[in-house]
C-alpha cells in the first residue's frame, strides 16, 4: 500500500524529471513539484466511480474525488504505476486514455500541501469494484447530473483537484468524456 517513505518523481512544470524524494517530504509545507495521476473510471451506464477518501489519509481525509490518484514511484512508469494502484486500491484493471496533464497546488492547513504535475486519464470499469479499506472509505457511482449538482451545492466535500479536473473534462475535452458518459 501507499506508504509516506516511498520515493516519488520530482519534475518540472514540462514533466522533466529531476529528482527524487520521499512522498512524506513532496507533501510538506507548500509542497515538492512531483509526478502525480488521476484516474476517471465510467460504468457502462456512463457513471462515473467517485472513492471516500479513508479517514486515516495525511491530506484531504473523507473527501470525495475521483475514482482513483496516486504517484508512480522512483523508477516507475505511468502505465505501471496506475495499474498497481488500480490493483491496490479497487482490485480491478481496464484500459486507460490519456486525456491531458497540468500542473496545480492546494494547501490543507498544517498537515501540507499538494504540489502536483497530474495526468488524468479515463477509463471503464468492467467488473465490480473491490475498495481497499486501508485506502478508501467508500465508493459510489453518479450520473453527470447528480454530480453537477452535488459539486454546485456542496463543493466542499469533494477533493481539490478533482474539482478541478471535473470541470477541465467537461469543458475543453467533451468529445473524450463523452465516449464513457452523457456530456449534456
Amino acid at each position: 500500500m501507499s506508504s509516506e517513505s516511498e520515493e516519488l518523481i520530482l519534475v518540472d512544470r514540462d514533466d522533466k524529471e529531476i529528482g527524487h524524494l520521499s512522498k512524506a517530504r513532496c507533501h510538506d509545507g507548500d509542497g515538492v513539484l512531483h509526478r502525480a495521476f488521476s484516474l476517471f473510471l465510467f460504468n457502462e451506464a456512463g457513471e462515473l466511480l467517485l472513492q471516500q477518501r479513508s479517514d486515516r489519509k495525511r491530506l484531504w481525509p473523507g473527501f470525495w474525488s475521483n475514482s482513483c490518484c496516486s504517484h508512480p514511484r522512483r523508477g516507475e512508469s505511468m502505465e505501471t504505476a496506475t495499474k498497481r494502484r488500480l490493483a491496490d486500491e479497487l482490485n480491478i484493471e481496464t484500459t486507460l486514455e490519456h486525456v491531458y496533464r497540468f500542473c496545480y497546488t492546494a494547501e490543507f492547513g498544517e498537515a501540507g500541501s499538494e504540489n502536483e504535475l497530474c495526468h488524468v486519464y479515463l477509463g471503464r470499469v468492467t467488473g465490480e469494484a473491490q475498495p481497499n479499506d486501508s485506502e478508501i472509505a467508500g465508493i459510489r457511482y453518479v450520473s453527470r447530473g447528480t454530480l453537477d449538482e452535488e459539486l454546485s451545492r456542496y463543493p466542499e466535500r469533494f477533493t481539490p483537484w478533482f474539482k478541478q479536473e471535473w470541470r477541465e473534462l467537461a469543458g475543453n475535452y467533451r468529445e473524450q468524456l463523452a465516449r464513457y458518459c452523457d456530456t449534456e
